[in-house]
């Protein structure tokens, strides 16, 4: 199949200028907005910061010159919004577009001259919360199509997704998805902006995101604080007892978890595909991490690496109630301790079952009898792509080397994007072309989260060509 319809020099000039004199500025003013996810902002709706992050969208958006495009905020009662926007093709066929543009909380540790809600441009990079993770993705996907238009090549008709949840656990997504299903049509392409990349010198596809299960511990040993001195050796600490409770979870000295619902075998395929990405990456799957000197992640290899950050289960403490700040701290025996706990599971583990065999293990038999507790947020399923199809894979790896002069790469991702797995479940015939601008050192959810501008132009070309590919791959 010819792959020369869109010219990659005038694509690369048309979409460059798009990002430095429209999108880069106006992601910079959507930093500015704390719209949080409703899980961080319980009174979001209070608050107004996510209408104002929807309106600030919208408005751009409707202001593209896309032939037939249609933009619509829509409003389920009581849930957060969704932008919905229509382009129809030159084909008899759908392709769906998705990101978000909710937040992350702000995180302590920032440099002292960078802020979440403060954009600051530094070189390539745009920091500031939410640019990279994913508020970027609706600018580019209208850019990717307006390009499409402008220079000559076809699309399927595109329906772009944006929502408002998805840092929350996409709670609200489904609802919209019943009431617009009609509206969506039958995709037989998704596309994903809200990935990972291992390095910013390619495109990368995500071949598989881990589930995810969230919950609060809170141990209770007292009604009331009391002194240490008095009570030390003979009222147990809170904090210990947590600890052991975490140690039936997973082997401290390993960091393996426990629990027999999270074991899975790791496909072949998989296994494969990490081996050659860990030849790709070498030492940068873990030298992006900005590890205290000295430390390190141990003597597993980097093929190891990539399969324990994308198949393997992890646990992590997020955060803690009823531990005082330092200066705070007397000499008290605390009435309680609670624990917020994240395991990353498996893409094809059933993460229902295991938020149920986690409740057990905490609660049984309590040590001291202490009052223990486990509450759930709602479970997220991962997800695994169906094979590529052959003009998918061909179409990709052309892309990257006609915008990043290197092929692609296939790689698993370690977090979660819950609505993949739903649009997987929904559309089992669809191909799934996930990737993202977050690359070393991005570091979405943290400190100094930043955007990488050339990476977000050349994705935006890759996804240009992809749909005009997608478009013509029926053709001899």
């Amino acid at each position: 199949m010819s792959t020369d319809t869109l010219d990659a020099q005038a694509l690369a000039t048309f979409v460059g200028d798009i990002w430095e004199r429209e999108i880069v500025p106006e992601i910079a003013e959507y930093i500015r907005i704390p719209n949080k996810s409703p899980l961080f902002d319980p009174d979001w709706a209070q608050h107004g910061y996510m209408d104002q992050a929807v309106t600030h969208i919208e408005r751009w958006c409707r202001s593209r010159k896309i032939e037939g495009l249609s933009v619509e905020v829509v409003r389920l009662e009581g849930r957060t919004p969704v932008i919905l926007m229509e382009i129809p093709g030159a084909v008899d066929d759908t392709v769906l577009l998705y990101g978000h543009l909710d937040k992350q909380p702000e995180m302590s540790g920032w440099r002292e001259d960078l802020g979440p809600w403060t954009p600051v441009r530094e070189g390539d990079k745009l920091y500031g919360r939410g640019g990279a993770d994913d508020g970027y993705a609706a600018y580019a996907s209208l850019a990717a199509i307006e390009a499409v238009q402008r220079h000559g090549g076809s699309h399927a008709r595109c329906v772009v997704l944006i929502e408002a949840c998805e840092e929350s656990g996409s709670f609200d997504l489904p609802h919209y998805i019943a009431a617009l299903k009609d509206r969506i049509g039958t995709p037989s392409l998704v596309v994903c902006l809200d990935s990972g990349a291992g390095d910013y010198e390619r495109l990368w596809l995500t071949t598989s995101l881990r589930g995810i299960v969230v919950g609060t511990l809170r141990v209770g040993i007292l009604e009331e604080g009391v002194h240490s001195g008095d009570a030390g050796g003979v009222v147990p600490d809170s904090f210990r007892i947590a600890r052991q409770l975490l140690s039936r979870l997973e082997d401290e000295d390993t960091g393996e978890v426990l629990l027999a619902t999270c074991s899975v075998e790791i496909p072949e395929e998989r296994a494969n595909q990490a081996e050659e990405a860990a030849a790709v990456l070498g030492a940068g799957v873990h030298g992006k991490f900005p590890f205290v000197e000295g430390a390190g992640p141990g003597e597993r290899g980097p093929d190891a690496l990539v399969l324990d950050r994308t198949w393997r289960p992890s646990l992590t403490v997020t955060g803690q109630d009823g531990l005082p700040e330092l200066p705070m701290a007397g000499n008290v025996l605390r009435p309680h301790t609670a624990l917020k706990l994240s395991l990353r599971v498996a893409p094809t583990v059933d993460t229902t079952a295991v938020a149920e065999e986690m409740t057990h293990v905490l609660l049984m038999d309590p040590p001291h009898g202490a009052h223990v507790t486990f509450e759930v947020d709602m479970p997220g399923d991962g997800w695994e792509a169906p094979a590529f199809a052959p003009w998918l894979w061909e179409a990709v790896g052309d892309a990257s080397e006609r915008h990043f002069g290197k092929r692609a790469v296939a790689m698993g991702e370690g977090g979660s994007i819950p609505f993949m797995g739903m649009l997987g479940a929904l559309y089992p015939e669809a191909q799934f072309l996930i990737t993202g601008v977050l690359g070393p050192g991005s570091n979405a959810h943290g400190p100094n989260e930043f955007l990488h501008i050339p990476m977000g132009i050349k994705l935006t070309c890759c996804v240009a060509d992809v749909l005009d590919r997608h478009a013509r791959r029926g053709e001899a």
